[in-house]
């Protein structure tokens, strides 16, 4: 397969869109039921986890790494006798709940409304939270749990922050 419609600056081309397609079909195959892949647009550089409709959209609008021809973050592998080095290819897709995420930075920010234990087979005990820290925690956690929108289970207000984040 040729990876010649990379370096097209052209990305109305077709040359340019069939190949978008090839990737998209290429990243699919190695990657069976993955929703978000890394997105090789130049903006993203592999580093942002985006769903497979987001990248092919991103691919048209911002173009693909240019150097980005041996597509190792999707599922090909490297010729080893080319390379010095051998790397192992990323291509499991995190499992990331944006639910667990508001919660982590919760206990992040209030690690002392969490129990904590210093031995092993201890019981947990509470550590003492100021009312006003704890009123602050109340709070958080309200909204942690409160629907975005009423019938809205997937996202709740905290957890829309959290990706809103991430898309910044």
């Amino acid at each position: 397969m040729s990876r010649r419609w990379i370096q097209n600056p052209n990305r109305c081309a077709d040359e340019y869109l069939d190949g978008i397609e090839d990737f998209i079909a290429f990243a699919r195959a190695h990657n069976p039921g993955a929703t978000r892949i890394r997105c090789p647009c130049r903006r993203c550089n592999n580093t942002l986890w985006e769903t497979i409709e987001n990248v092919q959209f991103h691919l048209v609008r911002n173009g693909m790494i240019e150097t980005y021809s041996t597509w190792t973050y999707h599922g090909e592998q490297l010729d080893i006798g080319s390379s010095s080095r051998a790397t192992g290819v990323e291509n499991v897709e995190p499992i990331v709940d944006p639910n667990e995420q508001v919660m982590d930075i919760l206990n992040d920010a209030f690690p002392f409304a969490s129990t904590s234990s210093t031995q092993e087979g201890e019981d947990d005990v509470p550590t003492s939270m100021g009312s006003a820290d704890f009123e602050e925690y109340e709070k958080l956690l309200q909204t942690a749990n409160k629907e975005l929108y009423p019938g809205c289970e997937k996202f709740s207000v905290l957890t829309a922050i959290v990706e809103l984040m991430h898309g910044k």
